[in-house]
């Protein structure tokens, strides 16, 4: 069929588009994009599904907030996130609270949804080995990530397609550290629990268990020490084995993990420590010099040097221009269903200046940050982050307060940012451009 065009019409719109062009001095592009600041709520600390609340905002919260609204998502999952650029992910989802990883989706108008996902290549493994869905992605085409279905491989994914590409076999690396015939090692995989990128390489941890029913690699390690393979990303291949000398149970399975740079590119690991309980004991912080991959011998952070006792531990570390902020029990830790780990209001924010660290470091390095209650182990969530140039500490109180606080350096000093009143204990807050 032939079409038929009315060029009168089209040189009186052409005519029209010219003086309107040029009747306006400043033209107003047509917007393409949206800041949206997106928070994150968990409701139920007790079930083990974790539900919770994700709302997205127009702009930076003030005052008391609601974080239940028409367009938040409810569901399971929501101790807390990971953030890649303006991408949002979760190592659980949302219907069915199941490992492995989910971005969520977030509407100009604010309307956020469970978006894709990527599931275990054997959901009965993943059930039964916690960790799928640990992931570090490199740019928008390369991720990486653990599957239990897989325990000695990598797993690579496109963050942009939400595809598995691939997966990467470490066997021989793993068994060179312990011997494959070892008997009393029951479980063994690489990146279950730490994986991270630095200068071109990426950092596993290789985790040895020697508990074949419960806990399966989970503050059950085999060996006195914490071994880190080094991870060649253009090559695919294994460079070296780095270890963190006399700790246990380097970072977790869950959205917090346990790492973070400094601004100039120091890399800050946390190790929970060696009690079976995860009740700590060893527990430290070690550094990867940036442009370096090995454990620098000459810096250290332990537990017991805020206390001597050694009877608590690190649930995470955020650092900035040379500063750590960290969260550490004020008493004791306690375990069992009456314990205090993760259901009472015992946790405070700390800074460490990282030139105060050294083989003696006294307790007095660890300055109390004031304006801010103590608070709950934020478990799975991340208990400091940078929003709009700002630091952010989530203060998550059982009575007394649940909300944001702005930390100010200079006075190592937080005032309250935002309370949020429904929709569950904060577990994270960060700002993305919706396309």
């Amino acid at each position: 069929m032939k079409k038929y065009i009315n060029f009168s019409l089209l040189a009186l719109l052409a005519g029209s588009l010219f003086f309107n062009s040029c009747g306006s001095d400043d033209p107003q592009p047509i917007q393409q994009s949206e800041d949206k600041y997106v928070l994150i709520t968990l409701s139920d600390r007790v079930t083990g599904n974790k539900a919770g609340f994700i709302s997205a905002f127009d702009a930076f919260p003030t005052g008391t907030i609601s974080n239940s609204t028409s367009g938040s998502l409810e569901g399971q999952g929501m101790g807390g996130w990971r953030i890649y650029g303006n991408w949002i992910f979760k190592m659980f989802t949302t219907i069915g609270n199941l490992q492995g990883i989910e971005r969520i989706n977030v509407a100009k108008d604010g309307t956020v949804t469970a978006g894709a996902y990527i599931s275990s290549k054997n959901p009965s493994a993943a059930a039964t080995y916690n960790g799928t869905g640990n992931l570090v992605i490199q740019d928008d085409n390369l991720g990486f990530y653990w599957d239990a279905a897989e325990p000695l491989k990598i797993q690579k994914f496109n963050p942009t397609t939400m595809k598995n590409i691939g997966a990467l076999d470490f066997s021989a690396a793993v068994n060179a550290v312990a011997g494959s015939d070892n008997a009393a090692i029951t479980f063994r995989s690489i990146g279950q629990k730490f994986l991270a990128i630095k200068g071109g390489k990426l950092f596993a941890n290789m985790t040895f268990a020697k508990n074949p029913t419960t806990q399966i690699g989970f503050f059950d390690d085999f060996f006195p020490d914490v071994y880190i393979a080094v991870i060649d990303i253009a090559t695919g291949a294994h460079e070296k084995t780095i270890k963190i000398e006399d700790t246990g149970s380097i970072a977790y399975i869950n959205e917090n993990h346990m790492y973070d740079f400094d601004t100039n590119g120091d890399l800050y690991i946390v190790t929970q420590g060696t009690s079976i309980q995860a009740l700590g004991g060893k527990s430290k912080i070690a550094r990867i010099k940036a442009n370096e991959t090995d454990i620098d011998q000459t810096w250290e952070l332990k537990f017991s040097d805020f206390r001597a006792a050694d009877d608590g531990k690190f649930v995470g570390v955020f650092a900035k221009n040379g500063k750590l902020i960290v969260t550490l029990n004020t008493i004791p830790l306690t375990s069992g269903p009456t314990g205090n780990i993760n259901s009472a209001d015992i946790w405070k924010f700390y800074s460490i200046d990282v030139a105060d660290v050294n083989a003696n470091t006294p307790s007095s390095a660890f300055k109390e940050i004031t304006g801010i209650p103590v608070g709950t182990n934020p478990g799975a969530a991340m208990a400091a982050t940078e929003v709009d140039g700002k630091i952010l500490l989530r203060g998550a109180t059982l009575n007394s307060g649940n909300g944001y606080y702005e930390y100010n350096p200079a006075t190592n000093t937080a005032t309250k940012a935002f309370e949020v009143n429904v929709g569950g204990a904060v577990s994270g807050f960060t700002k993305i451009t919706v396309n």
